[in-house]
Order: structure tokens, then C-alpha cells, then sequence
């Protein structure tokens, strides 16, 4: 049975505590102020827990994911704050009937690796961590306990678009279309530079597909950052993205095939004969570890639950 890596449910206690508080993020009712976005109108049905249930039994998923909204920013908000939002969410997302798993978030604002591991120790699959704490080299040392703490663990790293600034007069669309994916574009990047010889180890799933960053590898040839090797423990989740981007993506890190009986990569600069169906193809069939299967079911407050890519 497939497995949903990115969905997103508020767990009661984590709603309520949303709508206790007075500045954001929080929410009037079903109203949410997050401050760098503006006020969006939360569907009650995104989060309610049978309603999910039967939603992913329907789907036919064997596990599906759930991960803080990390557009909010709980993770930056002062100790005191982030502590009781982020413990009603595990608490809550752990208590979830199954197919429902969990991954765990931090508090960047005062970092602490022992809590990671007290949740991964409760149950959950994995951190989750917003792309806007690794953009770069400085934000990579900086998580780098957290991630000691899942390469210790043998669990993986899901790199999710966080927070954005205001953008006055910008469309609807603007926030998931430009700042989330320079984000996740900026964080692949720095992986490559800064996170893998660090943690060479530790399993990294970017959402939506990681911003296409992977598409300017003949780019990064040319600028003299070499053409590299397809790293096997980096993931792709498809979030909103179909075939034409997946397809493309495949190209670029890689596919998995089965020769002889045994696994062998197999990642030539050009694949002529991939043909129309190589998307689902990929996704179904020969590369079903790597490209990860994500609906971004009420992903962020931003999204209509119908977006998402289907497998």
C-alpha cells in the first residue's frame, strides 16, 4: 500500500491553542492570521480527524505522514510560545488513528536536540525542518545537532517551505509559486554544498520536488560545480507538481531499475526513450522509493486540499 509523505492535520488541543492566541499565528474562529500571508479561510473538513480517516482509507494509503504547517513559523516564535503549540501537536498527531504517522518539528529559536529525540523516541517517522533554516552553510551547522540526532536514530529529514515575507498586492498564488520554491530551490543547493559531506548518512526528502532545483544541473556544470553523482538517500516528494515536472526531475537525479534480478542505479545525462508515461512510469513502477508520493492534503492554509500530485 502506498505511502503519503506530506499531509496536514490540526490535532483539537492545537486548534484551540491557535485560536487563544492574539497575535498571529492564530485564528478567529476558523480564520487564520498568520501575519506574512493574508487571512485565509480554513475548511473545518481539512481537520477533521474521521473525515481524514475515511479520506485516506479511500485513497488506499498503508501511511500517511503528518507534518506541522510550517508557513506559520511555530518553529521561530520565542521558547515560551513554540513549546505548547509544538507539544499539542505531537501529542495530538501521535494519537491519530492509523494510517496516520508523524513527523516531529523543533523550535529553532532556542534549539534543543534532546527534545527531537524524546518525540522520534514517542513514535515519530522524522524531523521536519522549514527550508527557511538551510539556505545555507551557516544554516546547515546550525541544525547539525538535529541531524547528528536522526543519523543516529536511522531516520530521515523532510525539508518543508516555511514562513515567507509580506508581499503587498501579490496574488493568491504568489506565496506557494515564488517564495516557497526559492526556498526549497536555495536548500537543495545548500545540501549540495554544505549538508551531505556533513551528514553523508542521513536520508533528505525535499517537498515539491525541491523547488525543480534539480533541472539546473547543467547550469551548475557550467559554473564550474560539476556534474555530481545521484545521491541515493536524497527524496523527491511531488507535492502539487504532474507528469511534465516529474518527468523532468526523473531525468535529472536518476532511476532505479531493476537489472538481473538486483537493484543497480542507473542515471545517464540523457534517457531518450523514456517516452509520455515516464512520469507515473517512475513513480509507479521503477522508482517508487525515490519519488515520493505526496498529496499535500490541506497542506498549507494556502492550498485548496484538491491540489497535489496523483500517482
Amino acid at each position: 500500500m502506498p505511502t503519503d509523505v506530506h499531509q496536514h492535520i490540526w490535532p483539537p488541543d492545537f486548534i484551540e491553542l491557535l485560536r487563544s492566541r492574539t497575535t498571529p499565528p492564530y485564528l478567529d474562529g476558523w480564520t487564520l492570521h498568520a501575519g506574512s500571508e493574508p487571512p485565509y479561510e480554513v475548511d473545518p473538513a481539512d481537520h477533521d480527524i474521521a473525515a481524514r480517516t475515511r479520506l485516506a482509507a479511500t485513497d488506499g494509503l498503508g501511511l500517511a505522514l503528518v507534518s506541522l504547517s510550517s508557513p506559520l513559523g511555530i518553529e521561530y516564535l520565542p521558547p515560551a510560545e513554540a513549546a505548547p503549540l509544538l507539544s499539542a501537536f505531537h501529542d495530538g498527531a501521535l494519537a491519530l488513528p492509523a494510517p496516520f504517522g508523524v513527523w516531529a518539528s523543533p523550535c529553532l529559536s532556542e534549539p534543543d536536540p534532546e527534545a527531537v529525540e524524546r518525540e522520534l523516541r514517542r513514535g515519530c517517522a522524522g524531523l521536519q525542518l522549514p527550508a527557511t533554516a538551510l539556505l545555507d552553510a551557516a544554516g546547515w551547522t546550525r541544525c547539525a545537532p538535529f541531524l547528528d540526532v536522526l543519523t543516529r536514530h536511522g531516520k530521515p529529514l523532510f525539508i518543508h517551505p516555511g514562513a515567507v515575507q509580506p508581499t503587498p498586492d501579490a496574488p493568491p498564488w504568489w506565496p506557494a509559486l515564488v517564495p516557497y520554491v526559492h526556498q526549497l530551490h536555495a536548500s537543495w543547493f545548500a545540501f549540495r554544498a554544505f549538508g551531505r559531506a556533513r551528514h553523508p548518512r542521513l536520508r533528505v526528502c525535499f517537498a515539491a520536488l525541491a523547488g525543480l532545483a534539480p533541472l539546473h544541473g547543467e547550469r551548475l556544470a557550467i559554473r564550474g560545480g560539476g556534474r555530481g553523482q545521484v545521491d541515493f538517500d536524497a527524496f523527491y516528494e511531488t507535492s502539487s507538481y504532474g507528469t511534465r515536472a516529474v518527468d523532468a526531475v526523473v531525468r535529472a537525479v536518476g532511476i532505479d531499475v531493476v537489472v538481473g534480478g538486483s537493484d543497480r542505479p542507473y542515471a545517464p545525462p540523457v534517457i531518450p526513450d523514456l517516452g509520455a508515461a515516464a512520469a507515473v512510469h517512475a513513480l509507479r513502477i521503477t522508482n517508487p522509493a525515490r519519488l515520493l508520493y505526496g498529496r499535500a492534503r490541506a497542506v498549507s492554509p494556502w492550498r485548496t486540499r484538491s491540489e497535489g500530485s496523483h500517482s
